[in-house]
């Protein structure tokens, strides 16, 4: 893959002068599978380049006026890249220059917002954002408040096209030893509260003569200046060596009054072991968890909360350590995120055909005997949302609700007109992916047939249901499966290929596939909140009979007998149980969405890696979840995400103890949520699919 990454032309790229969007880019660049096809251009008029990559674009005049100077650095990067093919145009902060290059240069575009949007030329008015929205590929925004700033007057549910991709860190191995230092890094001007800092840090000094205070940091306007023996002024420092000075700093201080987009600054601090002192403006309280927030933006706090942080050690010493062992952003991880969204907006797939984008046909029963009452856990619609919003086209086809719909006058299923909708379809559509689940509908000889009509279509099917050896039901899951498994290409389920080849079936081309989230169905966050209920279950009897069967046996249900009598004061909402009906639909949500915590427990004995859809129900809408630790989901999720018990006493005792402790139950659910949505999203799992079927060696976590 080809990239261009376009800087303002007043962005200094250099070691020596580099700032925000500058260490941006050069950090993730470093850490990027696509250091060699990534181009960075920009208007340095220097030798020191952060990366030797960097191509300069001169300017002529740069004191002529904003939009002529623009248009000509525009015109010049068109010449410069016009004919160079690249997949990826990423525009770092500049609306203005992707309306220019759009008209000229054909490619994907991703346009960084690392300031606030309401601010700059090309989306200050919300009928220039909503046009970005509509135009760009993709936008991505250095914090939250940035993003939130961009969807002021638009409609949050057009937020698909846009990520969050924090400024990052790289993590130290081990504290460095401290001096007694405050230091303030940042231009000294009011907008970043240097008054503020002026007035509290020289009564400080006054008070602990054995400390000092350094400012590094510019400004050529008009600006406070600290008159004190014991402070000192370091200048504009270079990036490394600003890191440098924080290692050996004991406090931090961020006063800003400025609405900061995120506020770098705190985070190298709080990354350094600096007990960080910060304003709540902007993006600043979205880059640690670690630090102390000024109630009140005046000299006087500021100067309160440097001397608790002083006079307190033991206090200090609990921030710097928290600080320094739990950063938020890291490069690496976020690095691997843009790779992953820079994937997401191209297929290179070594097929023979000239489209960009592929035309797959989903099989899979879309439930309007149901009155669509599953959607919420219905992996196909998933399925479909994620290839759409990878850019694909989808024909949806299903297939029990065709042949009950096309039933002869004697209500006998008309299984061959299916097949024969079928293949007709395929003929008109030209799919290039065929992706079935849990349907037996489809004969041996149709897919021959779909074969014999292209040989570059390829069929993935895929399975939802355990294949556990300890589950009768699994039994006849596993000959659907087989029913198809070795005239199709590739072969998708939800529990580890492993536990099939220990029961000795072999079956060609098998992947494991975990349950995927999507944002525009778990849409709701209850780790936020404070639900009524304590612990939400529910069970069913099978999907497609929606009521309790008299008489059935499930182990389930002696495991909730017998947790429920160890529970303590616990207000459990169960439903499938004890006479309690299964819910489905939106009063599925109406019930979860009023409990803090979940239990994940499915059918059959705990299996490696397996659960049915219900983990993504509650990881994904934000509780607390419950896993039974011979899943091994500890493989993909840390005990700071999802809770893992070993058995029943093991469960009863971390229930209760979650509910005693709601502000830790609230920080793992949140994590669990983040977590899931980051590993398991519709769009990556469908781009994984599709890599897979595809014969790409990719993994899905």
């Amino acid at each position: 893959m080809k990239i261009a990454t376009i800087l303002p032309y007043k962005e200094n790229y250099t070691i020596s002068k580099a700032q925000a969007a500058a260490i941006w880019v050069c950090d993730f660049f470093k850490h990027s599978k696509y250091q060699n096809t990534n181009f960075i251009f920009g208007n340095t008029n220097t030798t020191d380049f952060l990366t030797k990559n960097y191509q300069n674009i001169s300017i002529s005049n740069l004191k002529s006026k904003l939009s002529s100077t623009t248009k000509e650095y525009c015109r010049n990067i068109i010449s410069k890249i016009k004919n160079e093919s690249f997949d990826i145009i990423e525009i770092h902060n500049r609306p203005l220059i992707f309306n220019y290059l759009k008209k000229e240069v054909n490619s994907k575009y991703i346009l960084y917002f690392h300031n606030d949007p309401l601010s700059m030329n090309g989306s200050k008015s919300a009928g220039e954002r909503l046009n970005l929205l509509i135009n760009l590929d993709k936008i991505i925004f250095v914090s939250k408040w940035v993003q939130d700033r961009f969807f002021i007057d638009l409609d949050k549910k057009l937020s698909d096209k846009t990520e969050i991709v924090y400024p990052s860190i790289h993590k130290k191995n081990k504290i460095s030893k401290k001096d007694k230092k405050i230091t303030f890094v940042g231009k000294l001007n009011t907008s970043k509260g240097y008054d503020i800092y002026k007035d509290a840090i020289t009564k400080i000094l006054d008070e602990f003569k054995d400390w000092k205070a350094y400012s590094i940091g510019d400004e050529d306007r008009k600006r406070p200046f600290i008159d004190h023996k014991n402070h000192q002024e370091l200048g504009f420092l270079k990036h490394k060596e600003v890191l440098n000075f924080l290692n050996k700093s004991e406090i931090a201080v961020v006063p800003s009054r400025w609405e900061e987009p995120f506020g770098r600054t705190a985070l190298e601090s709080s990354s350094r072991a600096c007990a960080t002192i910060i304003s709540n403006r902007g993006g600043l309280p979205e880059t640690t968890d670690h630090c102390i927030i000024l109630k009140k933006l005046n000299a006087k706090e500021l100067y309160k909360e440097i001397k608790k942080l002083i006079v307190n050690i033991k206090l200090r010493k609990k921030i710097q350590k928290d600080g320094f062992k739990n950063i938020k952003h890291l490069v690496k991880n976020n690095s691997e995120f843009i790779d992953r969204i820079r994937d997401s907006l191209t297929q290179n797939f070594s097929l023979n055909y000239l489209r960009n984008k592929l035309r797959i046909i989903n099989i899979y029963n879309t439930g309007q005997k149901n009155f669509h009452r599953l959607y919420n856990i219905s992996l196909g619609k998933k399925f479909t949302n994620g290839f759409i919003r990878n850019g694909h086209d989808v024909l949806e086809i299903s297939d029990r609700d065709f042949i009950r719909q096309n039933r002869n006058i004697f209500q006998v299923k008309n299984i061959n007109r299916f097949q024969d909708y079928l293949v007709k379809t395929s003929k008109n559509y030209n799919p290039d992916l065929i992706f079935f689940g849990h349907t037996q509908n489809i004969s041996k000889e149709t897919i021959k047939e779909f074969k014999n009509l292209s040989d570059n279509l390829i069929i993935s099917q895929w399975n939802e249901d355990p294949v556990m050896k300890s589950l009768s039901y699994s039994r006849k899951n596993i000959q659907n499966i087989t029913n198809y498994s070795n005239i199709v290409d590739h072969n998708f389920i939800t529990t580890h290929p492993s536990v099939l080849k220990n029961q000795n079936i072999n079956i060609k081309n098998l992947h494991f596939l975990f349950i995927p989230v999507d944002k525009n169905i778990e849409c709701f966050n209850v780790s936020k909140n404070r639900p009524i209920k304590d612990l939400f279950y529910a069970m069913s009897h099978g999907v497609n009979r929606a009521t309790l069967k008299k008489g059935k046996d499930d182990s389930r249900i002696h495991f909730l007998n017998s947790l429920i009598k160890k529970l303590e004061n616990i207000d459990y909402d169960f439903y499938g149980f004890q006479n309690k009906e299964p819910i489905w639909g939106n009063d599925f949500y109406q019930a979860l969405i009023n409990s803090k915590m979940g239990l994940n427990l499915s059918r059959g004995l705990p299996t490696k890696h397996y659960s049915s859809n219900r983990i993504a129900s509650l990881m994904g809408n934000g509780l607390l979840t419950f896993v039974d630790k011979k899943t091994q989901l500890n493989d993909m999720f840390s005990k700071n995400e999802i809770v893992m018990y070993e058995n029943i006493k093991d469960l009863t005792n971390k229930i209760n103890f979650y509910k005693k402790n709601d502000h830790l139950r609230s920080k793992i659910a949140a994590a669990g949520r983040k977590k899931y949505f980051k590993l398991f999203n519709e769009l990556r799992t469908t781009k994984y699919i599709i890599d897979k079927s595809l014969g790409k060696d990719t993994d899905l976590y």
